[in-house]
C-alpha cells in the first residue's frame, strides 16, 4: 500500500483522565470515518500537561504500559482497523517513570513503545524532575499501513533522532508534542520560537527524504499558551497540511510514501553520507 492518510488528534485538557479519554475516543473515531489509517494523538493525551511545576503527588497520573490504556487503544484499533500512536505517562517502576508513546496495529496488536530520550529542564517545563531518559533506542514499527518512527516533543530538536529512526526504515516520523509560549516571552517571541519549532521539523523532513508529522496540544496549562498548529511536512518539507492555534481539531492528510523512495532517488543523501568522518559526534563537545 502507497498511499495512507493520517489523522493528527489536535486535543485539549480535562478536568479528569476519564473525561480525557472519552472525548479523545469520539476524536479517534471521527478521524476514524473521515478516512484516516493511522491515528497519533498529542504528548501525554490524557492527562494535563503537568510538568509545568514540580510535585512529587503528580507521580500519580502514571500508568503502566501496557496496562489500561493501551487495552482500551487496543480495542479501539482493532474496531476501526487504524493503527494508533497513544503517547503517556509511564510508571515502569518504583520512583522510575519514562515520557512514552505505545504504538498499537490496525488489528489492535500492541506492537511496542517508545521511551523518550531527550529531557527538557526549563521555565514551565520541568521534565527531568519527573522522567528518566529512554532506554530502547531509536524503533521503527512496521504497521499495516507504512513503517513508522515515533519520537516526543523535545526529541524533535535533534536531527540525530530523526535521522537514525529514518536509517531504520521510517517513511514518516510521528511527534507527539506539548509545545508553547509562556506568558512572559510570548509579545516578544511567539513568532521566532513556532518558526524554530517548525523549520527544524520541515528540515528533518528534506534531510531524511520522509514525511514527518507533528501533533501538538492546544489551549493552555498554568501560565503555558500551547501553540496548537499540528501538521505534516512532506519529503520536501513542504507543510501538506496545518491545525489552527486555538481550537481542538482533526487534522487529515493523505500522503503517497512513493514519494520517500522517489525524493531519495534524486537527492540521494543516504548514499552519500560520510560515515566515517562521524565519529566526533559521540562527544559532548569538541573543545581538544
Amino acid at each position: 500500500m502507497s498511499v495512507v492518510t493520517l489523522g493528527l488528534i489536535q486535543g485539549t485538557t480535562f478536568a479528569s483522565q476519564a473525561q480525557s479519554l472519552a472525548r479523545h475516543d469520539v476524536l479517534i473515531r471521527e478521524a476514524a470515518a473521515k478516512g484516516a489509517q493511522i491515528i497519533c494523538l498529542q504528548e501525554m493525551f490524557n492527562i494535563p500537561y503537568f510538568c509545568t511545576r514540580q510535585d512529587p503527588a503528580l507521580f500519580d497520573l502514571a500508568e503502566t504500559i501496557p496496562g489500561p490504556t493501551t487495552d482500551h487503544m487496543s480495542a479501539l484499533a482493532k474496531e476501526l482497523s487504524v493503527v494508533i500512536i497513544a503517547s503517556l505517562f509511564e510508571k515502569r517502576g518504583p520512583g522510575l517513570y519514562h515520557n512514552t508513546a505505545a504504538i498499537i496495529d490496525a488489528d489492535g496488536t500492541y506492537l511496542g513503545k517508545y521511551r523518550k530520550m531527550h529531557i527538557p529542564q526549563d521555565p514551565g517545563f520541568e521534565e527531568k524532575f519527573y522522567f528518566t531518559p529512554g532506554d530502547l533506542g531509536y524503533r521503527v514499527w512496521d504497521t499495516r499501513f507504512g513503517k513508522i518512527g515515533v519520537l516526543i516533543c523535545w526529541d524533535q530538536w535533534y536531527p540525530e533522532a530523526a535521522r537514525l529512526s529514518a536509517l531504520a526504515g521510517a517513511q514518516i516520523l510521528f511527534y507527539p508534542t506539548a509545545i508553547g509560549w509562556l506568558s512572559s516571552e510570548k509579545a516578544e517571541l511567539c513568532k521566532a520560537q513556532h518558526c524554530a519549532w517548525e523549520t527544524v521539523q520541515r528540515g528533518h523532513a528534506v534531510a531524511n527524504g520522509c514525511f514527518v508529522a507533528a501533533v501538538n496540544r492546544t489551549g493552555g496549562q498554568d501560565d503555558t499558551e500551547f501553540w496548537g498548529q499540528s501538521f505534516v511536512a512532506n519529503p520536501y518539507g513542504e507543510i501538506v497540511a496545518k491545525g489552527s492555534i486555538e481550537h481542538e481539531e482533526v487534522v487529515l492528510v493523505t500522503c503517497d510514501l512513493q514519494e520517500v523512495e522517489d525524493f531519495r532517488r534524486i537527492w540521494p543523501f543516504f548514499r552519500d553520507r560520510r560515515i566515517d568522518t562521524y565519529a566526533p559526534l559521540t562527544k559532548r563537545y569538541l573543545d581538544e
